[in-house]
């Protein structure tokens, strides 16, 4: 299944789901250091990616479900794209809460919810970003039609048969 929305003959939701994946998962790290260390400049940075993440988060979810409309209906790739989406959409959500929690303390200091939102929110990205991967990888959902190992760059707009 040929992904609907394309840059220079490449799917644009795979482009952008690293950035906020990135950003939220070290958020996490942040908030894992400064629980070690009770340095202040740890839960301002983790506040500052979580924003950045959820951002980035809203920006590839579109793209996504353009993609997954596409998809045919009474398929395995439907059911796990549509886990996929709603998944990341609850990521999003906690780490939103988590942050609208931090946003009223000073310096940012996450309380014990604000942590678990954001570790949950990892939790659950984890298994959603496998599913991405089932997507990909396992139902080749958002691979070019032209696809193998021999093919022509995305550029070229030939395709070679499988």
């Amino acid at each position: 299944m040929d992904s609907r929305v394309k840059v220079a003959g490449h799917a644009i939701h795979p482009m952008l789901i690293p950035f906020p994946l990135g950003l939220l998962a070290t958020a996490a790290v942040f908030d894992v250091l400064y629980l070690i260390t009770d340095r202040a400049g740890f839960p301002v940075a983790a506040a500052f990616a979580i924003g950045a993440g959820i951002v980035g988060g809203a920006l590839a979810a579109p793209f996504g479900w353009i993609d997954w409309f596409a998809i045919p209906s009474d398929t395995r790739a439907k059911r796990i794209g549509l886990v996929h989406g709603l998944g990341n959409g609850v990521v999003l959500v906690l780490f939103a809460i988590s942050w609208l929690l931090r946003a009223n303390a000073s310096g940012w200091i996450p309380s014990g919810w604000a942590l678990t939102c954001s570790f949950a929110a990892v939790a659950l990205a984890v298994a959603t970003a496998w599913m991405g991967g089932e997507l990909v990888e396992r139902l080749s959902v958002g691979v070019d039609d032209g696809a193998n190992v021999d093919a022509p760059s995305s550029l070229t707009h030939k395709h070679v048969a499988a």
